[in-house]
This record gives structure tokens, C-alpha cells and sequence, in this order.
């Protein structure tokens, strides 16, 4: 038993609340620097080579689950600490502190008083009527009051006293949340082009919803920088009506506990006639290592493959180069332009199809989540009402008035208070 109230006593220290939470925060922002729920391949191409700080490369990374940060067993331990310490604080600290803030305290006799932070003494030719004039004050300027026939106890602001337990429950739900969400939430991310579509599987693999881009714009500045991107997608759930939005860069879309965020832009195929053939569709590729997006593909000249020559562009819009097989210029094609001789194979593109960028997510504990953060800042905003505290004795045989108060927040501006209400209360009797 020792050992388990030691235990306890750990576990709702406050300060190791703190530790938690600076830990939770420096795991947080590797999370935010590190690339995440990425391919394996990737943690190993990149950091095997160039080790992070020089001293994490991709094998340990993946062992120290650093590629899935939030959904890391070592995260979430953190976070169930975090949530046992302030349940514990909140049940062996702050509900008996609430408990004792509800009761009044009744004292009786002056020498009481005398102890406490604020007292003073007044002498009066009628105690009795100053202290029912107190009262009456008291009670005009929102005090609750108790009193009784020689003595009296007032207290303002003890709603004060909840926002520490609200602090702490609206953390709890707030780990909960994210907990819930880490372990049940669902991630993906697909490039799609128009017409094309994504299905979304329940567990049991049957179809939840169909989710179908019917059209994606870019829209560019006049140098040709992209500015925004949306996307219009059609929505069919299983079994029901199909239902049309649109979604753009900070604009998702919230549907039935999924959101679908416009994450990224893409180029997905070149349409092109070689002379009078029909027109062939053919998908692009991003070729990174030629610079920030890129995206072409290698067309042979002539049938038996040989003479290929590099079709290459940045945007939807064009142009395409055409790049010889030793990476000189040939010439530039205009979407929608005239056809030109290549290497005398008639050419002509006809259009560039982009692809938008898709992230889906769900999450379920986004609820709790929210409603954690709105009860952490209701906490936070009572933890700043100052709980105050009034109580008076008569001394009917001397004619004395001893008057004293407390208060948790702002003991100064309360000790030039106290005097001014006594004041008030001469001053009406009089």
C-alpha cells in the first residue's frame, strides 16, 4: 500500500503533468518536421544516405516509428499518461478543492477574524444595524450572503473555483480525441483526373462511397504561378442519391465524418496526333530530378522504337519541348496549335489533362476533439474569476463591527476594496 499511494502521488504531481506536456510538444513538432506515412522506400533513400542531424538514418528512424509519429506507441503512451496524471490531479486535487470552495465556513468570534489576510474593526453605536447595512450592501453588488443574528459570511466568484476541473476535463477528452483519432482514423491521398473515380471500402470491403472528379481547375496569376486549385467532385453513396460539391485549397469538404481536402495539383496525361491518326491519350510522368514539377514522357519516331525523342512541360497550359535523345532543343508545342515536324513525324497536342491532388481523411475523434478545446478554454476563462470571501462578527457590548475577507486572486486590489465597502456602509447608516 505504501508503494501504491507513492505511486499515486507521482502520478498527480503537477510537475509531471508539465513534463508530459513538454515531451507531447517536442514529439509533436518532430511530426511536424519529419516527412510522415510516407513509403518505406522513402525513409530509406533519403536518410540512409543523409541521416537526419547525422545521426538518425532510415533504418532507425523506422525502428523509433518516426515516419508515424502520432500514431507511435511510444506517442500514445505519452498521451495515456498525460490523460491518467490530470484525472488523478483532478480527483485527489482539484474535486476536493471545489468541495471545500462550496461549503461555507462560519466564524463566529472575532479572534477568528484577526488571522485572516484583510481585517478590520470598526467602532459603531449600532453594530446590529451596521451589520444588516453590510449585508444589504453586499447582497446589491451580487454577493451571495448568509447571515445570522450576530454574524455573517458572503462570497462572490466561487464559480472561480470549476475552471481548473474544466481545464483538466477538456484536456482529457482533448488526449482522448486525438488517441481515437490516431488509432481508428483513415488517410489517403490520390492524384485523379477528370472522369476518373476513387472508392471508398468498408471494413467488410464492401463500397461506402464512390467519390468522382468531374472537373479540376488552376487558376494562375499573370506570370503563370498557380494561385488556387478546386476541384468539382460527385459524391454517390452506397445505395443513395449522388450528391455534387466543390472543393478547393483551404476550403475541404466535411461528408458523413470524412474530410476532403484540395491537397496538391498534378499533370496526368498528354493527348497528341501523329499526322492523321487518332488521338492517342498517354500518361505523364514527374521527372523531379529535371526540376520543381515537371512532367513528360519518351515517344519513339519511328516503329521499331528507335530515335525517341523527350516531351516535356511544367503546366496544363504548355508549352511542350520537344528534346532530342542528346538534350537539344527541337522545338515547342502550343496545347491545341498546329501540328510541327518532329524528326519527320507529323505532331501536334492536342490538350494537357491535369490531375487533382486528394487527401481524404477520417477521423473520429475530431468531435472530441473540439469539444475538448472549447471546455479547456471555458476552464481557462473561469480559472480567472477571482473567488472572494467576506465574513462579520458584532460585538453588541463594546459596539463593535470586526469585518475580514480572503481572496485567491488579486489580494491588493481586494484589500483597497474592503475598506471602501465599509465606507459605503457608514456612509449609508449615517
Amino acid at each position: 500500500m505504501p508503494i501504491f499511494k507513492r505511486l499515486l502521488a507521482i502520478l498527480s504531481d503537477l510537475r509531471l503533468a508539465i513534463a508530459l506536456l513538454l515531451l507531447i510538444a517536442l514529439a509533436s513538432a518532430l511530426g511536424t518536421i519529419l516527412p510522415q506515412q510516407e513509403a518505406t522506400d522513402l525513409y530509406l533513400e533519403r536518410f540512409n544516405t543523409d541521416p537526419w542531424l547525422g545521426l538518425i538514418n532510415g533504418d532507425l528512424m523506422l525502428r523509433l516509428q518516426l515516419d508515424h509519429v502520432y500514431a507511435s506507441n511510444w506517442f500514445l503512451t505519452l498521451l495515456a499518461l498525460l490523460g491518467l496524471a490530470l484525472m488523478l490531479c483532478s480527483w485527489r486535487r482539484q474535486w476536493p478543492a471545489l468541495q471545500a470552495a462550496l461549503r461555507w465556513i462560519d466564524y463566529s468570534r472575532p479572534r477568528q477574524l484577526s488571522k485572516l489576510a484583510l481585517a478590520e474593526t470598526r467602532t459603531c453605536s449600532d453594530s446590529q444595524g451596521a451589520l444588516n447595512a453590510l449585508a444589504g450592501e453586499l447582497k446589491a453588488n451580487g454577493w451571495d450572503v448568509r447571515q445570522k443574528s450576530d454574524r455573517l459570511a458572503a462570497r462572490r466568484g466561487v464559480i472561480g473555483k470549476v475552471g481548473p476541473l474544466l481545464v483538466h476535463t477538456g484536456l482529457v477528452l482533448l488526449l482522448v480525441g486525438a488517441a481515437w483519432g490516431a488509432l481508428a482514423g483513415q488517410r489517403l491521398e490520390r492524384f485523379l483526373a477528370p472522369g476518373r473515380s476513387l472508392d471508398l471500402l468498408s471494413p467488410t470491403g464492401d463500397s461506402r462511397l464512390s467519390v468522382t472528379l468531374k472537373d479540376f481547375a488552376i487558376e494562375r496569376d499573370p506570370a503563370g504561378r498557380p494561385e488556387q486549385f478546386s476541384s468539382t467532385l460527385q459524391l454517390t453513396p452506397a445505395g443513395e442519391p449522388e450528391d455534387e460539391r466543390q472543393i478547393s485549397v483551404n476550403h475541404p469538404l466535411r461528408y458523413r465524418g470524412m474530410t476532403v481536402y484540395q491537397a496538391d495539383w498534378s499533370l496526368a496525361a498528354i493527348t497528341l496526333q501523329i499526322g492523321r491518326s487518332p488521338q492517342l491519350q498517354l500518361p505523364l510522368s514527374n521527372f523531379p530530378e529535371l526540376g520543381d514539377q515537371i512532367w513528360g514522357l519518351v515517344l519513339p519516331t519511328r516503329p521499331d522504337g528507335s530515335e525517341p525523342v523527350f516531351l516535356s512541360t511544367g503546366s496544363e497550359q504548355g508549352p511542350v519541348q520537344v528534346f532530342d535523345s542528346d538534350g537539344s532543343l527541337i522545338t515547342n508545342l502550343r496545347p491545341g496549335g498546329d501540328g510541327t515536324d518532329v524528326k519527320g513525324l507529323p505532331l501536334r497536342v492536342v490538350e494537357i489533362m491535369p490531375a487533382s491532388g486528394l487527401l481524404l481523411k477520417r477521423d473520429p475523434g475530431v468531435p472530441l476533439v473540439y469539444a475538448g478545446f472549447a471546455i479547456t478554454l471555458l476552464g481557462g476563462g473561469l480559472s480567472m474569476v477571482a473567488t472572494r470571501q467576506i465574513w462579520a462578527v458584532t460585538e453588541t457590548t463594546s459596539a463593535r463591527l470586526h469585518v475580514a475577507g480572503l481572496c485567491n486572486r488579486n489580494l491588493a486590489g481586494f484589500a483597497a476594496e474592503l475598506p471602501a465597502l465599509i465606507s459605503r456602509v457608514d456612509a449609508l447608516r449615517d
